[in-house]
């Protein structure tokens, strides 16, 4: 067995960043940055009113009260196309632009005005209540980096930029695929002593959140032929992944079946748990990793091991979310593998506490779905009483 950190590494190391494409900033949200994005224009690209009032100059309303002229107005997209000079006032809303002349904004809280003049009550600074051009970004400015992966927020500062299409990693094509006589799907009709597949539907979810593209190739019976036909049917993807089949029992077909169609192994059983039975290798020129069949198992493998190869494969790093907290009940000393318990984190008085769960059976989804953590205990750790703090990857 190898450590979970060797397996990783070398995973991870399989795989160079995928292709770029071009997309619409509309569908440009998680998806990872290929180039820097470069603002095209000055924002705000002229100078603009940050509230709604009077454009004057400064010196006009030095001494108060000082009644003004009323020339114009400057309404948001409708500059006022004259100039302010010595006694005059331009009516200014909210992103109106500032007109030539003028280099203050009086706030209409503090006017009093008859439609022809404005008297202002008090006075206003140069500049004040004024956004500068650029204030926000300049055109040239980088706005976001290669290696980004898109948040809504970047998104709308990109938009505000005047940038309309953006280069980005092509989402990464996973097929995934379970193996298993027993298994069938969600409102289907079951064998006796079958059960419902459930893994893909969360894998595929993950995927998708990292960033690639999910390809489900179904259910396939335990029999070689059958497993052997996923040569054929993931043809054009990034990874393979297979969902059961990865351990020693006469049923478990991954590694036999696929040999005769290409299949080299890499590594095969890591010292960790949930998980141990993990696969990776190449079928063909094609990256493979098999799952173990049991869905937390899974699941933590595809948290530890799948997601970091999405990363690679889009050109970013994979940071699991490690945290500290102290623990809320004792834990027995760790045996030869590392431990990824399922647990509940709560805060209490400004500190993180952490709850694994009693049972950690490895077929207990229900567990996994009401975890906010996994509380990692090294090979060998010594036993942890009440209090001790501990690392945890958080789940969300």
């Amino acid at each position: 067995m190898i450590s979970v950190e060797d397996a990783r590494a070398r995973i991870v190391s399989a795989f160079k960043p995928v292709e770029c494409e071009n997309v619409p900033i509309a569908q440009a949200v998680n998806r990872v940055l290929a180039q820097e994005a470069i603002a095209k224009i000055d924002q705000p690209p002229a100078p603009v009113s940050s509230m709604d009032g009077y454009a004057v100059r400064a010196a006009d309303v030095a001494n108060v009260p000082a009644t003004l002229r009323i020339i114009g107005s400057s309404p948001a997209g409708h500059p006022f196309a004259g100039r302010a000079n010595a006694g005059e006032a331009v009516r200014i809303f909210t992103g109106g632009v500032v007109p030539d002349g003028a280099d203050a904004i009086v706030i209409q809280e503090n006017t009093k005005a008859d439609g022809k003049s404005v008297t202002v009550k008090v006075s206003s600074k140069s500049g004040q209540h004024i956004r500068p051009v650029g204030l926000d970004f300049k055109n040239g400015d980088v706005l976001a980096t290669a290696g980004r992966r898109l948040t809504a927020r970047d998104v709308s500062l990109l938009a505000a930029a005047d940038i309309a299409n953006l280069s980005v990693r092509r989402k990464p094509m996973i097929a995934f695929v379970a193996t298993g006589d027993e298994l069938s799907r969600p409102g289907g009709p079951r064998k006796g002593g079958g059960i419902v597949a459930s893994s893909g539907y969360g894998l595929s979810a993950m995927i998708e959140r990292w960033g690639g593209k999910p390809r489900d190739l179904g259910i396939l019976p335990d029999n070689e032929q059958a497993i052997s036909g996923i040569a054929q049917s993931a043809k054009g993807a990034d990874l393979i992944v297979t969902l059961g089949g990865a351990s020693v029992g006469d049923h478990d077909l991954v590694q036999s079946a696929l040999g005769p169609r290409g299949f080299t192994l890499d590594f095969w059983k890591i010292a960790m748990r949930p998980g141990k039975p993990l696969i990776f290798g190449r079928l063909g020129s094609t990256p493979l990793l098999g799952l173990p069949g049991n869905p937390v198992s899974s699941l933590v493998c595809a948290i530890l091991f799948l997601q970091p190869a999405i990363a690679a494969m889009l050109g970013t790093r994979s940071a699991l979310d490690m945290r500290a907290a102290r623990l809320l009940k004792d834990l027995p000393a760790n045996d030869s593998r590392q431990d990824y318990l399922r647990a509940q984190i709560q805060t209490r008085d400004g500190e993180l506490w952490a709850e694994p769960s009693a049972i950690q059976d490895s077929s207990m989804l229900r567990t996994l779905a009401a975890a906010d953590a996994l509380v990692v205990r090294a090979p060998q750790a010594p036993p942890a009483k009440i209090g001790d703090r501990i690392d945890f990857i958080a789940l969300e």
